[in-house]
């Protein structure tokens, strides 16, 4: 019972904060883009609790036994990531003006460039956002809701119930706001529950650091095995390659950045946002190791997946009734934090890309668009069901090996916008796209039987390799021709 109270107390706070930020935001210009006037520090507090989400609320401290402190040269390579968005892709989107960040590809490489683009992001997002969303819809069936008997299909549609109902009317206005409440409440949690589990193991400051020093899960670089999936250069490279597709070439983590005032103001929010994401996620990697060595202090038996190490001392009663209430406030700030924008995101791809409502008056764009944002809030819930019937994996694992194959396109789709002088023949791309993860899948395939090699996160980077060869293959290059006092491109 007071689980459900500080569900619907936290919501009702949501609800509240949407609706004052919403205040007459019921129009495209503020559903889309705030219309403009997100102050960037609210913007870059806000998307780190979007990006870090219920996956890496719980699946992070589960990686430290089996790979270590290793995820932090993934994350180090993040940092760099930001960099270059913040230079190399808002400055491009700043220029061009644009609400959906894939008319960039319509206005470089074709209409159905554009398409393809868009339709890559849907369904990676969509994908992405069920798996994050079955995590912690999976934590409440288990270990909240079982004793009350609810199905997982009623938690899982109460949850997009809930998000859809203080995201329909002012969209990414609100979302900016709500989302800061969210990352608040997911930072304080993580604190709180690392302080109660110093507590539990009876040590000091001091005696955490020699903890983490003796600890045979602490090793963090790995710079001498090459085949390794834990490899530094891989991890690193991996890192900015994850960033580069999964925030710059993503409508949603682009959307928030496209509502600030200008493009200086979101390039701060990057840097700012990109900077926390490193301490905040080595918070999680020690809270892993502290889980592990109160587990031997107690002789405990941990449960197979990682995912259910943190679970099950938050919800098992080894930590106390305060950190099951901070848990809970977690795992819901970091469900509503990353599934919000990530719908809003989609139903701004689709109206944008798909229906064109930017041409309608108001009143038809306004229709169309929550007709949009209901259907998306339907087929979300629909697949979050279907992720709880394929599961059998790590799920944060599993959403960067869906985006190694579902991100890959897009970016060899930019690469090439950006990186060449030359046009590609804008009927055979979506063949292109979709030939390049099924390549990149046999590739992985036949290197596994042969060598024994399996790709880990490169597969993105080879996903991207393959869609840009296909591209440059089908392309001639773009020479200029003096028509009267104007230059225009024409190609061979």
């Amino acid at each position: 019972m007071m689980v459900l109270i500080i569900i619907l107390s936290y919501f009702a706070a949501l609800l509240l904060i949407a609706r004052i930020a919403g205040r007459r935001g019921d129009t495209s210009a503020a559903f889309f883009r705030g219309s403009n006037r997100s102050p960037w520090y609210i913007v870059s507090f806000g998307m780190i609790g979007a990006s870090i989400s219920g996956v890496t609320f719980v699946s992070v401290p589960g990686m430290v036994r089996g790979q270590d402190m290793t995820y932090m040269q993934t994350v180090i390579g993040f940092f760099f990531g930001y960099l270059a968005v913040a230079h190399v892709l808002l400055p491009l989107y700043y220029r061009m003006g644009l609400t959906s960040i894939y008319g960039y590809l319509g206005n470089r490489l074709g209409q159905r460039s554009y398409r393809t683009g868009s339709f890559f992001f849907l369904l990676s997002r969509m994908l992405g956002t069920a798996a994050k969303l079955y995590l912690v819809c999976l934590i409440l069936h288990t270990y909240v809701f079982g004793t009350m008997h609810v199905p997982f299909a009623v938690i899982a549609v109460g949850a997009v119930t809930l998000v859809w109902v203080y995201t329909h009317q002012s969209g990414i206005k609100a979302i900016v706001w709500t989302d800061s409440l969210q990352t608040f409440c997911l930072t304080c949690a993580l604190v709180f529950i690392i302080y109660f589990t110093v507590r539990k193991l009876g040590t000091d400051m001091g005696g955490i650091v020699q903890l983490l020093r003796q600890s045979e899960h602490s090793r963090i670089f790995v710079f001498d095995d090459w085949l390794s999936q834990q490899n530094f250069v891989k991890q690193f490279l991996s890192g900015i390659f994850i960033v580069i597709v999964m925030t710059g070439l993503d409508q949603d983590m682009m959307q928030k950045n496209l509502s600030c005032r200008n493009l200086r103001e979101a390039q701060k929010n990057m840097y700012c946002y990109g900077f926390a994401f490193i301490p905040l996620n080595f918070l999680f990697l020690v809270l892993g190791i502290l889980l592990l060595a109160l587990a031997s202090q107690m002789q405990l038996a941990l449960p197979t997946l990682g995912d259910d190490i943190l679970p099950m001392f938050a919800t098992g009663g080894y930590l106390g009734q305060t950190v099951l209430v901070l848990f809970t406030i977690g795992i819901i700030a970091a469900a509503f934090s990353n599934s919000d924008s990530a719908l809003t995101a989609m139903t701004t791809s689709v109206c944008i890309d798909w229906l064109r409502t930017d041409a309608d008056d108001e009143q038809t764009a306004r229709r169309k668009r929550r007709l949009v944002h209901l259907s998306l809030s339907v087929l979300l819930a629909f697949f979050v069901c279907l992720v709880e019937l394929l599961n059998s994996q790590s799920v944060i694992t599993a959403i960067y090996i869906i985006a190694s194959y579902t991100y890959g396109p897009l970016l060899g789709m930019f690469a090439f916008g950006l990186f060449t002088r030359r046009s590609t023949a804008d009927r055979f791309v979506p063949y292109i796209a979709v030939a390049s993860p099924l390549l990149c899948y046999a590739i992985d395939r036949l290197t596994m039987q042969t060598v024994g090699y399996k790709f880990g996160y490169e597969l993105l980077m080879l996903n991207g390799t393959l869609t840009f060869a296909g591209l440059w293959m089908m392309s001639t290059k773009i020479k200029k021709q003096e028509d009267g006092d104007n230059k225009r491109p024409i190609c061979n």
